[in-house]
Order: C-alpha cells, then sequence, then structure tokens
C-alpha cells in the first residue's frame, strides 16, 4: 500500500529511541498516523511541528497497518507561529478539533479551511474570526450545522441578529425582539450579505465564541464525554488581552 499526499502536522509522540509517530490532516485521506523514522532527530523536529504544511507518502503492507511516513516539508510556519501566545494556543485548539474527525475519513474541505485559517493567523481578531468560522464549519461537517441563512420563525433573509441556543436557527431582530434575552446574539460577520465578513468587534468576537461553544459542548464535546480544551480558553484570553493593548496604546 502507499500513496502520496498533501498535509498538516496536527501532533507528534516520539516513539522509541529516535522515531516519532506523527499525527496529519491530508487533503485526501483524513486524519492519518504514521511512524517517521528518525523524526525525534534535531534535523526533523523543526519540520515535524504542529501547524506546518508538508507533503506525506504513506507506506504499509496492509492498509489498517500504522505504516510509514517519509515527509517533505512545503510551508514551515510553526516558527512564525510559536513566535505569538494566540498563535500558540490556537493551532493547538484546531488540532483538537480537527481530532474530532474519524480517522482517515476525507474531508477536504475542512483541510482546505484548516490550510487557509493557518495562513492567516498574524493578527489577533482575524485569527479569531477564523477560528469561529473554523469551529461553525466543524459542526456542520459533524452533522450539527447552524442555519444562519434565514430566520427561523418568520423565514426572513435580512437583519438576522440572533440565533436560537435550541434550534440553532437564525432569528431576525423584529421577531427576536420579544425574546431577546433567552436569544443568543449573531455577529455582523457571521452574517451573509451584510458587509461585515471583515470586520469584528470585541464584542462580535465574544459572541461568536458564545455561539459556537454551545453548540459544540452541546452535541459533539459532552456526548463523548469531554469538554473544551484548555487550549481553546487559552486562545480566547490572549486575543483578549492582545487587544486590550492594542485599544490603549492608540
Amino acid at each position: 500500500m502507499e500513496w502520496t499526499d498533501e498535509g498538516i502536522v496536527l501532533g507528534v509522540r516520539r516513539h522509541g529511541e529516535s522515531s516519532a509517530i506523527v499525527e496529519l490532516l491530508t487533503r485526501g485521506h483524513g486524519r492519518h498516523l504514521g511512524l517517521v523514522r528518525g523524526g525525534a532527530s534535531s534535523r526533523m523536529r523543526p519540520l515535524l511541528q504542529p501547524g506546518n504544511s508538508v507533503t506525506a507518502v504513506w507506506r504499509a503492507r496492509l492498509d489498517e497497518h500504522l505504516g510509514i511516513y517519509a515527509i517533505e516539508g512545503t510551508r514551515l510556519r510553526a516558527a512564525t507561529l510559536l513566535a505569538s501566545s494566540h498563535a500558540v494556543y490556537g493551532v493547538t485548539h484546531l488540532a483538537a478539533l480537527a481530532r474530532l474527525l474519524p480517522e482517515r475519513d476525507p474531508h477536504e474541505d475542512i483541510y482546505e479551511m484548516l490550510d487557509r485559517t493557518l495562513d492567516d493567523f498574524d493578527d489577533a481578531g482575524g485569527a479569531a474570526a477564523h477560528l469561529i468560522r473554523f469551529e461553525l464549519a466543524m459542526l456542520a461537517e459533524l452533522g450539527f450545522g447552524l442555519d444562519l441563512e434565514n430566520c427561523a420563525a418568520t423565514g426572513a433573509t435580512s437583519d438576522l441578529v440572533y440565533v436560537s441556543p435550541k434550534s440553532g436557527g437564525a432569528v431576525s431582530r423584529e421577531a427576536g425582539e420579544p425574546y431577546r434575552d433567552r436569544l443568543l446574539r449573531l455577529p455582523a460577520f457571521l452574517r451573509e450579505g451584510e458587509g461585515g465578513a471583515n470586520s469584528w468587534s470585541d464584542q462580535d468576537l465574544q459572541d461568536g465564541f458564545r455561539l459556537t461553544g454551545l453548540f459544540l459542548l452541546r452535541h459533539v464535546l459532552e456526548p463523548r464525554g469531554q469538554g473544551h480544551s484548555d487550549a481553546r480558553d487559552g486562545f480566547i484570553n490572549a486575543v483578549t488581552r492582545h487587544r486590550a493593548r492594542i485599544s490603549s496604546s492608540a
């Protein structure tokens, strides 16, 4: 058995004296593990860092075996990502989200979204918006997508500013106003066609994380006996601190 694919490093653990077991999210073969001989060496360690993009050749005698990876780097982002605390937490959290996918089950859209997210992680606010969108995409990929295009009460497609915490459906301003205290806020950058796709306030980011966090916990994490990763909280706190420093110095 042999295949070649693009991949993103999710995690690495040492195996024996000098080898490492590497977990990749690949474009065509999903989340896939393999053994890298010499993966613990000083030459290979910088390559096998979470967040790096690689080309991987996987070989095994049988498909169900762990198999051997031969890996070459294509975009070594890790050194840049390690320079900021929000990026360190963010990469760790993104890897934890990717591990919710079944092993060896291709999810090409998620792969491409993860690739784009990691390429645009410099700005803390932008990184937070990307991560919220990634969490929404993971909910949809796992079968629990939110309907944010139409009002759950009236069918309207405009002025959608709330989300029902029960159904996960959007709610228009008019329909939701009497129940606003019981509804979640839908931040502007998640609304279709309202010009908020590339702008966000601190409140928007808080509302976005509250929105995705509720449904991830209810539908995905708690049924598996899990909670939100510490890295998620670390990322949110790091972004909040970073944006507060920028505001105070402006």
